[in-house]
């Protein structure tokens, strides 16, 4: 059996490639609304909060742009005014249509921001018509609720964004993706030995730092809505201060790392941790380091650490959809979940 799931996961290499070719040619739109402003905020809810967490280490990192997370509460259920004058809003929202985050980058515009949407919902969704510059991602339509093409394709706009604000980084990086992600597509590593060390296992810790960050988030997500793990996201930095208390026999870690950057050392570290410590570690990327102290390990993509995320999630979505049918759950359409969420 084939699921829609898989089958979107393999659509991957060509989404990115149509988004891309539709969105680096825009950098020069995203780099004169840009210049209006000096910070950034995010407006978004699940898998595309994850992806603004990317944006957020991004630019932070490369283009030396404050940025900050936004709480759609504050414009949709306490109703207060921000000043929010030198802001640049990016509402994200895969459908175009989720009315909270519409809602939100319309009151940020009200506010004094300058707005850019990103979505897979065209130009004429909402999100789009209310947003001073639209990055509408090409990823075809999505049928499985577990958003994967979306995903990843937000990141690839969100990488385009950082070019328009200034990243100190190798545009032609880039190109090189969907290439990496295809071949993580045919072959994603161990990936039997890593769905048969969490079978029968409750709960499962993904840590991973900066740029990885998202990656690690987004996986927890997947693992919580697809496979109903208990299933917790956090930066390592968080993890040691107290959480790793519950990693255990029965409560393995997942640790997800690029193949290079200074937070490799730490996942490293923290794998042979996990494992001294008589739990299971799960490497995801990392290289041959993380795989040498990991129990078991995924492959990540021959990419720089800034386009890197592009593809570490990709063996973690594949990880998702096959554990989801060895549990005996299908993955397209996991329970209590739509494709698109409503909330206030």
């Amino acid at each position: 059996m084939t699921t829609k799931m898989r089958s979107e996961i393999a659509e991957q290499p060509a989404a990115l490639r149509a988004t891309l070719d539709a969105l680096l040619p825009r950098v020069d739109e995203v780099r004169r609304l840009a210049e209006q402003t000096r910070h950034l905020l995010f407006v978004a809810r699940g898998t595309s909060d994850n992806a603004a967490v990317y944006g957020r280490y991004l630019i932070e990192a490369r283009a030396g742009r404050m940025c900050a997370l936004g709480a759609p509460s504050i414009a949709t259920t306490y109703r207060r005014r921000v000043d929010l004058d030198g802001v640049l809003a990016v509402g994200l929202s895969q459908s175009g249509r989720t009315e909270e985050i519409v809602e939100t980058l319309d009151w940020a515009k009200s506010c004094g921001a300058k707005t850019v949407a990103i979505t897979n919902g065209g130009p004429a969704s909402p999100l789009a018509e209310v947003a001073d510059l639209a990055l509408c991602t090409l990823a075809g339509e999505e049928k499985a609720v577990p958003a994967t093409k979306t995903y990843t394709t937000q990141l690839a706009a969100l990488a385009v964004l950082a070019l328009g604000v200034g990243a100190d980084v190798n545009a032609d990086d880039l190109q090189r993706v969907p290439d990496a992600v295809e071949k993580l597509v045919d072959d994603p590593g161990d990936l039997a030995a890593v769905v048969e060390g969490l079978v029968g296992k409750p709960g499962v810790v993904v840590s991973g730092r900066g740029f990885a960050f998202s990656t690690a988030l987004e996986l927890a997500l997947k693992l919580k809505e697809a496979c109903y793990l208990h299933a917790m996201g956090l930066s390592y930095a968080d993890l040691l201060h107290g959480p790793i208390a519950v990693v255990d026999e029965d409560t393995p870690a997942i640790l997800v790392a690029a193949g290079e950057g200074p937070t490799l050392p730490g996942t490293v570290a923290l794998a042979e941790r996990v494992t001294g410590a008589g739990a299971s570690a799960f490497g995801v990327g990392g290289g041959t380091a993380l795989a040498a102290a990991s129990t078991a390990a995924l492959n990540g993509p021959d990419l720089p650490e800034w386009v890197a995320p592009m593809g570490l999630i990709v063996p973690g979505q594949l990880l998702t959809e096959a554990l989801a049918r060895r549990l005996g759950i299908d993955p397209d359409a996991p329970r209590g979940l739509n494709k698109v969420t409503q909330t206030d």
